[in-house]
């Protein structure tokens, strides 16, 4: 039950790592693959039906600034969930790039969830819902931090 990090530029390696740590928590096995849906489209299309042939639960995660056209082309095409992560460095980034991964077209289905962890931990949870093991270790999770609080 793989997850695919999607990454818009090797620039946001260091975030994808923010994302893949908490993978590494729950024994989720991830991959990072870096593909612009603007400069190498074709290299994005190819990644995607060679994913739409898994047929284990997997999630994609992409990670791109500016202009998100990844993660719309990604979901466009993909049999599996779309999580976008944007690594937005400031507010500024914040007020202009995040609206590419907000606003999609019908059909396009692409969740945006901004915190790296929340990203991780959303895809562990669609993962969860196909193995029981997984499951287990959410709901153990959720008590840890129910009960520091």
């Amino acid at each position: 039950m793989p997850v695919t990090l999607l990454l818009g530029s090797k620039s946001d390696t260091d975030f994808a790592k923010k994302i893949t740590a908490v993978l590494d928590e729950f024994a989720v096995p991830s991959e990072i693959l870096v593909a612009s849906a603007h400069k190498v489209p074709e290299k994005v299309v190819e990644i995607i039906e060679k994913l739409n042939k898994n047929t284990e639960p997997t999630v994609i995660i992409t990670v791109v600034g500016m202009s998100n056209g990844l993660g719309g082309v990604a979901a466009g095409s993909s049999v599996h969930p779309v999580i976008t992560c944007p690594p937005l460095q400031g507010l500024d980034e914040y007020l202009v790039d995040l609206h590419s991964s907000l606003r999609m077209p019908s059909d396009v289905p692409v969740m945006t969830v901004l915190h790296p962890k929340n990203a991780a931990l959303a895809a562990v949870r669609i993962l969860a819902e196909a193995d029981q093991k997984l499951k287990k270790k959410v709901a153990e999770r959720i008590k840890k931090i129910k009960e520091g609080y």
